[in-house]
């Protein structure tokens, strides 16, 4: 056994085999695997080994494609059989809105090239004989579906990694893991003990007690899964063919051949965790108690589904642990504050994503960037408020809906609320239908008087429709209040605070009392994220950005700090804030202070502190809307003070409550791009349309020569403003744009524009075409929906407003 190595990939499942192979395919061979029994202990062994492309964020789609396309390479290097299957697969709708959920699908992934199709009910019948399509309204066909050996696949992995120099020491449990003061890992096994300069935590089933040796409390939860095999069936011997897989919505079940006989698993509403707490270290390759009652529902609707299960015996039946993460994507990446410690876990999906996570961990580790935005399965996603208790309230929810529709406007109950501001209650009694983000309640919209506030789940305009328009007429018409509490901040201070900055941003930092936006650059020269900073003295700073990336933007400014000189403080949601938005938020603000805050003495991007209805405050005159307005920054235990100060004060006013619905709609107007949407690692600022804020020649910070270099280039896309011919449906993200029969882009975000009367979305489109005003379309609902390019926003292009 090796005592020092570049990296020990702890855990000898799908996915550790995974990322070891992918480091030695990126030229690192002095790698090692540790597994505390046999390769595929846990959960990989028992597995179904089904895999498919189809996933709703287009990141993993477009990993879980590369997992299925590397099996054959994997063979060649390896020698080892992966058995891979490939009878393509169906997903069948059985109501309406399912179908709506499968037209949807098959849009977005013609952005990826993904060739699926839709075929009758004969032709699905005809491919699989043992389904009753009198029971179903329509079937999707995507022929990149199969099924792999999940052993053949892990062992595939294992050598091929071996060939190209790694190294796997199996039956050697792991029992503590400590990070030395040259920040280098002892990772210490019953076999001695290795220094490695990374580690990754793949531990599966164990991740938990991995990451507990380091002082982290995983977000993961292990959930009973079962599925039968039954025994030879007539139909089957007699097919030509493979029999395609199914994923039977409506029975919460998918189906697939297995031998002369099938393979049928469920998703069942009433799921079971188990060992909620701790995994015991001599499980293995045992399989639970099976329970069939439990999923008797389910089983019951797919024997009438496909009625030809019915008369088949049961074979085998495996009930066998799979570990969750609340949302279900895998978590994946570096950890703030343990430098070199790495995550590949949760992944439920392993052998649809395996191959992906690997790719992408070990471009993390060797080139110190994932290559794509992973941000879908990025561990930074959760934060230490993704306690025990929400995890397993979350994990239980996304498993019973494995196979559930979840709405664009759907927002899930489970765990909520959790983490709340002091206007909480305030809010609520206002109408307030509340979403969540990074764990924190905050306002989507307010439901009028009479009405209930709760929003129907649907892929039309729902009953938030009217509501939300009101708002926006309000702000721009008059003035609205929207709490913040949900934009990150952070306090940037220290006597190198300045300097340090400076090499962090690429923009010029702006002088105290101002406030500049500033993106932040990776390596390659993509955006890393999208600031507004403010200089509150020579070497304090507060920057504000997207509340959904807090952890990613705190682990990637820890992982530049100096040793001293420099302190980064994530201050949400403890500094709350109001913003002021409307031609009447001056009015309303002047009423609230007695500091001058005229358009004379208070400017357009100006920031400085104020006391607001007696409580000291941050001001910033900047706002998202578009229109004149100001962003209020308040500590805790001031927030319902100064609300109830400015609700009191712009009564006459015409003060309107306004959520992120409202929010959405008006910077839609105003052709504002947002983080994780329009601007996110995969764009350069140039695409973006950011490029004027990155200022080459101020000197170094990271990303300035890729930057460079891509400032000489024309990038490959555009960003660019869409009015969409709507059929009470407006898009909502990642549909293709088209020209003809041809995807020339893809949508970034999109919404109802309220106070333009128009359906809007933004866009990536080709160079080529991106000068073009008609003859594009966006698929919405399986419909072409007719699109302009708009040249300029439809509200105050000039940006007048704002600055008036």
């Amino acid at each position: 056994m090796k005592s020092h190595v570049r990296v020990a990939v702890i855990g000898g499942g799908v996915v550790g085999c995974s990322v070891l192979y992918h480091l030695t395919k990126k030229g690192w061979s002095d790698v090692v695997l540790i597994e505390r029994s046999e390769l595929t202990s846990g959960s990989t062994w028992h597995a179904a080994g089904g895999m498919h492309t189809l996933n709703s964020d287009p990141t993993v789609a477009k990993l879980q494609e590369y997992t299925i396309n590397l099996y054959r390479e994997l063979e060649e290097i390896s020698g080892q059989s992966c058995s891979v299957h490939m009878p393509g697969g169906m997903m069948l709708a059985d109501t309406p809105e399912r179908l709506d959920f499968l037209k949807t699908a098959r849009a977005k992934g013609k952005v990826l090239g993904m060739e699926t199709e839709f075929i009758s009910m004969a032709e699905a019948a005809e491919r699989h004989p043992l389904m009753d399509p009198s029971h179903f309204v329509g079937a999707l066909f995507d022929p990149n579906e199969g099924h792999v050996d999940p052993s053949g696949v892990t062992q595939a992995y294992a050598k091929a990694a071996r060939i190209q120099g790694a190294e796997v020491y199996r039956f050697n449990p792991v029992v503590d893991v400590k990070q030395r003061p040259d920040g280098n890992w002892d990772v210490v096994t019953e076999k001695g003990t290795i220094v490695a300069e990374n580690v990754v935590n793949a531990g599966g089933l164990w991740a938990r007690e991995v990451g507990r040796m380091v002082g982290l409390e995983l977000p993961v939860l292990a959930m009973e899964h079962q599925y039968l095999v039954t025994d030879d069936m007539p139909e089957i011997m007699a097919a030509s063919a493979e029999l395609p897989h199914c994923i039977d919505f409506g029975g919460e079940a998918y189906l697939r051949q297995e031998g002369q006989g099938m393979l049928l698993g469920t998703y069942e509403k009433a799921g079971v965790p188990w060992s909620p707490h701790t995994t015991p270290w001599d499980f293995g390759h045992e399989l639970l108690q099976q329970d069939l009652d439990r999923i008797a529902p389910s089983l019951e609707t797919a024997f009438t589904h496909f009625p030809g299960l019915a008369n088949a015996g049961i074979k085998t039946v495996v009930n066998g642990p799979f570990t969750f993460a609340p949302d279900g994507n895998p978590l994946v990446g570096p950890v703030e504050g343990l430098r070199g410690f790495y995550l590949a876990c949760g992944v439920m999906a392993g052998f649809s994503q395996g191959g992906g996570v690997g790719l992408a961990l070990a471009d993390w580790i060797v080139e110190g960037d994932p290559g794509m935005d992973v941000f879908a399965m990025d561990a930074s996603r959760f934060g230490d408020w993704a306690t025990r208790g929400y995890t397993h309230v979350k994990v239980r929810e996304n498993y019973s809906r494995r196979f559930s529709i979840t709405y664009p406007n759907e927002e899930l109950p489970a765990g909520r609320p959790l983490r709340t501001t002091p206007l909480y209650g305030r809010l609520s009694d206002r109408g307030a239908v509340w979403g969540a983000s990074y764990g924190l309640e905050h306002a989507l919209w307010f439901a009028p008087e009479g009405q209930e506030p709760k929003e129907t789940p649907t892929y039309l305009h729902s009953n938030a429709f009217g509501p939300t328009a009101e708002e926006c007429r309000g702000v721009r018409e008059s003035v609205g209040v929207l709490e913040i509490a949900n934009y990150a901040k952070y306090e940037v201070s220290g006597p190198d605070a300045a300097a340090w900055l400076d090499g962090m941003v690429a923009n010029t930092l702006p002088r105290v009392g101002r406030l500049t936006l500033a993106p932040l650059l990776s390596d390659r020269g993509t955006l890393m994220g999208d600031f507004t900073v403010g200089r509150l003295g020579e070497n304090r700073f507060l920057l504000v950005g997207s509340g959904t990336a807090e952890g990613f933007h705190m682990r990637w400014f820890r992982q530049h700090l100096p040793e001293r000189g420099v302190t980064v403080r994530a201050l949400a949601p403890a500094l709350g804030g109001l913003s002021l938005a409307g031609p009447r938020s001056r009015d309303l603000l002047a009423r609230l202070t007695d500091e001058d805050v005229s358009a004379e003495a208070f400017k357009f991007f100006d920031i400085r502190r104020l006391e607001i209805a007696r409580c000291p405050a941050t001001v910033a005159r900047v706002t998202f809307t578009g229109e004149l307005g100001f962003e209020i920054y308040l500590d805790a235990p001031y927030q319902a003070t100064v609300y109830d100060a400015v609700v009191a004060a712009g009564a006459d006013l015409g003060l309107v409550h306004f959520g992120g619905r409202a929010l959405n709609s008006l910077r839609l107007e105003k052709s504002f791009g947002s983080w994780t949407r329009e601007y996110t690692p995969d764009q350069t600022p140039w695409e973006a349309g950011l490029g004027r804020f990155v200022k080459l020649d101020k000197g170094p910070f990271i990303g300035r020569d890729a930057a460079r270099a891509a400032s000489g280039t024309p990038p490959a896309r555009a960003l660019v403003l869409l009015a969409v011919d709507h059929a009470g449906a407006d898009a909502t993200g990642d549909e293709p744009v088209l020209r003809g029969d041809d995807v020339v882009g893809y949508v970034t975000s999109a919404g109802y524009g309220h106070t333009v009367g128009r359906s809007l979305a933004l866009a990536y489109v080709d160079r080529a075409v991106a000068g073009e005003v008609d003859g594009f379309t966006v698929e919405i609902l399986g419909d072409p929906r007719p699109a302009t390019r708009l040249a300029q926003p439809p509200v105050d292009p000039s940006g007048s407003r704002m600055r008036s």
